[in-house]
Parts: structure tokens; sequence; C-alpha cells
């Protein structure tokens, strides 16, 4: 798994977490649901990298 990738999922993860939080506590709908979008993808990344370094093997 390359490293570099590694850390964009996991930045990405982090920013929806921050944009899910501001959009709570501003009370706007389109913030938050877009920081959890943010935070799902990353999340989904970051599995189907580790399912295919599982099945390189």
């Amino acid at each position: 798994m390359d490293m570099g990738r590694v850390i964009r999922n996991k930045a990405q993860t982090a920013k929806g977490r921050i944009k899910e939080t501001l959009g709570r506590t501003a009370r706007n709908r389109q913030t938050q649901r877009e920081g959890r979008s943010d935070r799902s993808m990353g999340n989904l990344k970051q599995a189907a990298a580790k399912a295919r370094k599982a099945f390189k093997r």
C-alpha cells in the first residue's frame, strides 16, 4: 500500500470529520452532509486498499 495514498485517505477522513462538526455547529445541513460524505469516502478508500493488499498476497 502506497504511504502517500494512506495519508491522503486519512486526511480526507479527518477533513470530513471537521466539516461535519462545523456543519453541526453552524446548523448548516449541507456542510454537515458534505462532511459525512467526505468521511465515508475516506473510510471506503482505506478499506478498499486493505482488501487489495489482502488479495495481493
